[in-house]
């Protein structure tokens, strides 16, 4: 069973929906690791690019067409997931609902001037534990604080 199928069976047997992330990084300097973070459209808050599964693409190619389209980056994704936390998303009647959040590394080649959604947001690149310092969720607190480019 390959690890996407057990995380969506794990997670519609816990009753979480599942969206999925990229982390864009990249080296600088030579040896300096930085990943990109954005902000929430609604809220403002930092994250990273995230979004529901899209029909005919597979999880990680989701997760790089949410890159491009948040902070009009693109790159080399990974096909397995770095890990996975969970938020609670506010739906439109305020009610809270956990969602699982699968994290794909994403290796930026590409930065384009112009992308979908460059007015809606701002984008900041920093070193992972910066990063890890001005999210809120925990668990994606803790997947950038000990990430390491493989």
């Amino acid at each position: 069973m390959n690890v996407h199928r057990l995380t969506q069976d794990l997670s519609a047997a816990a009753g979480l929906k599942t969206q999925f992330a990229a982390l864009p990084w990249r080296v600088v300097d030579g040896d300096r690791v930085e990943v990109l973070l954005m902000t929430s459209r609604e809220t403002r808050r930092w994250v990273i690019a995230k979004g529901w599964p899209i029909k005919g693409l597979a999880p990680n190619m989701t997760a790089s067409r949410e890159a491009y389209e948040e902070a009009g980056v693109e790159g080399y994704v990974s096909m397995r997931p770095l890990g996975s936390y969970v938020y609670d998303k506010r739906k439109p009647s305020g009610r809270l609902q956990p969602v699982q959040v699968e994290v794909y590394p994403l290796q930026v080649t590409v930065q384009h001037d112009d992308w979908p959604e460059q007015f809606e947001r701002d984008k900041l690149w920093l070193s992972p534990q910066d990063a890890a310092a001005r999210v809120d969720e925990p668990g994606l607190k803790t997947l950038l604080a000990a990430f390491r480019p493989v």
